[in-house]
């Protein structure tokens, strides 16, 4: 469909793969998205560069292009004359055919024939799960179950990271990721994972579907998601010779060892793990530990101050009280009300609830998992609405204390009804608005009368000051206030 927007996720990939230099056709094939959907995004930033660096542009446009042609040119019946018109099509103002020709020569001739990749500090992050699994017994049952490992490596330093996990389920998997970033203590540019379902909802070769919470995990870390191409080991070779390092590192010392829980069997495989990392390569002087921490670790990027976690969406409408229900918890919370009636998408967490309109945020919350409750944000509610939502027996003795210590005895004796706190609450309203309409005396000398009535009420307090009876003096009171049935006494609400 023409115009459809792309996600946010999408949108904060594509800045953090432009500022790594990638070019516009490499980013679109990594996102799935068309060429110019990517140009009109990296376009809205300011562009302030000279003749030099559009001519730099040009060749970096131009190399992201030469590694499909080294592809395509396999197939049979393609031609460089097809594909430079390829490139024209895409790039209107590039480079003619021989100038094309002659800069994809010394681009194939500067290509190993084994891809080799120079890294740099704080560059490329690598995961994978190992495929052989450790395993823990249930103490209770005798049941063996099998344990996924997780292994990272930095691929300047080589400092690798391992843990035992239930599964590869993308809970689990993207949990696994933030330890790894937790145990580095930064964040690389980076993240190289393979095609497993986790982390990828469709592999291809050249355009694979990045799952939408990788990728948000990404945008939270400030970490380019690019999942290894399909069936080319080699683009994830550092974390593949690390599984087989891993598995005579950590595997086989374990192998003849019983554990009984997750949490020791990864006890035992960070113990062996540093071992690993502080041990010295086999033709260099330095550990993998001390060359991270001499070269590596002032290049990588700041952790957030929050652990990023794994969000769940729901879509729904604003209440007319100004809240919004998330259905998983029957829980109600509080948007601005000038949103009343609008669709909302809510983005959750464990620990707090986001609610967006029009890719805005509107409002921001804790998260509370009691059920059938209101959390409210004071400034979210109309102004009436505003002064109900403070309803509270603390609220009502303030006020009638604020008036005169006998009012207050009387406000407490209406609110011992609990029976209905609401209409108790609007009873204090009416008792405590006759402090304005009558005044504060005959409010008071009205309390001291219905408490020797034994009625605590707003009817009684409204009779007594309609009839002028709160100005009659205490002898000559009796048999003035018409005593009927409407009258119940203090007995009547035990």
């Amino acid at each position: 469909m023409a115009n459809k927007p792309i996600c946010m996720e999408k949108i904060e990939q594509i800045k953090l793969l432009d500022n790594l230099g990638l070019g516009t056709r490499t980013i679109a094939r990594q996102l799935g998205i068309s060429k110019n959907t990517v140009k009109s995004y990296i376009n809205r930033k300011p562009d302030n560069t000279g003749d030099s660096d559009e001519q730099g542009k040009r060749i970096s446009d131009l190399h992201a292009f030469f590694p499909y042609c080294a592809e395509e040119l396999k197939r049979k019946g393609v031609t460089r004359q097809i594909l430079w018109g390829e490139y024209r099509a895409g790039h209107p103002d590039g480079y003619g055919y021989s100038m094309f020709c002659d800069h994809f020569v010394q681009w194939t001739g500067t290509q190993s024939a084994s891809l080799h990749i120079e890294q740099q500090p704080g560059d490329r992050m690598y995961v994978d799960f190992t495929g052989h699994k450790l395993s823990v017994v249930d103490t209770e049952t005798g049941e063996i179950r099998e344990a996924e490992v997780f292994v990272s490596v930095l691929g300047y330093s080589n400092l690798t990271y391992a843990r035992a996990c239930e599964s590869q389920r993308k809970e689990d998997f993207l949990g696994c990721v933030a330890d790894a970033l937790e145990y580095y203590g930064g964040v690389p540019k980076v993240l190289i994972p393979d095609n497993l379902k986790s982390a990828v909802d469709k592999a291809d070769k050249y355009e694979p579907d990045i799952n939408k919470d990788l990728m948000d995990m990404g945008n939270h870390y400030g970490l380019a998601v690019m999942p290894a191409r399909s069936r080319k080991p080699k683009d994830k070779a550092w974390v593949e010779r690390m599984v087989g390092i891993v598995y005579t590192r950590i595997f086989a010392p374990l192998r003849n060892r019983i554990f009984t829980s997750l949490n020791d069997l990864n006890d035992a495989v960070a113990e062996l793990l540093e071992a690993h990392n502080n041990l010295s390569f086999q033709k260099r002087p330095e550990s993998r530990r001390e060359l991270f921490i001499r070269d590596e670790l002032k290049c990588m990027q700041a952790l957030p101050t929050q652990r990023y976690e794994l969000k769940e969406y729901q879509e729904s409408k604003v209440m007319k009280n100004s809240h919004i229900q998330l259905h998983k918890d029957r829980h109600y919370y509080s948007v601005p009300y000038k949103y009343i009636g609008q669709k909302a998408k809510i983005i959750y967490t464990r620990t707090h609830v986001g609610i967006y309109c029009k890719s805005e945020r509107i409002a921001y919350h804790m998260r509370d998992y009691r059920e059938h409750k209101y959390t409210t944000v004071k400034g979210h509610l109309p102004s009436a609405h505003q002064f109900v939502s403070e309803w509270n027996p603390e609220r009502f003795i303030r006020w009638s204390a604020a008036i005169d210590p006998v009012v207050e005895t009387y406000i407490k004796r209406v609110l011992d009804n609990k029976s209905y706190p609401e209409q108790t609450y609007r009873s204090c309203v009416g008792i405590l608005s006759f402090a304005k309409k009558a005044g504060k005396e005959r409010l008071i000398a009205a309390c001291k009368r219905a408490s020797e009535y034994g009625v605590f009420n707003y009817k009684v307090i409204d009779q007594i000051i309609r009839n002028r009876l709160d100005r009659q003096t205490t002898e000559s009171d009796q048999g003035t206030l018409p005593l009927h049935d409407n009258i119940r006494g203090a007995g009547y609400y035990k």
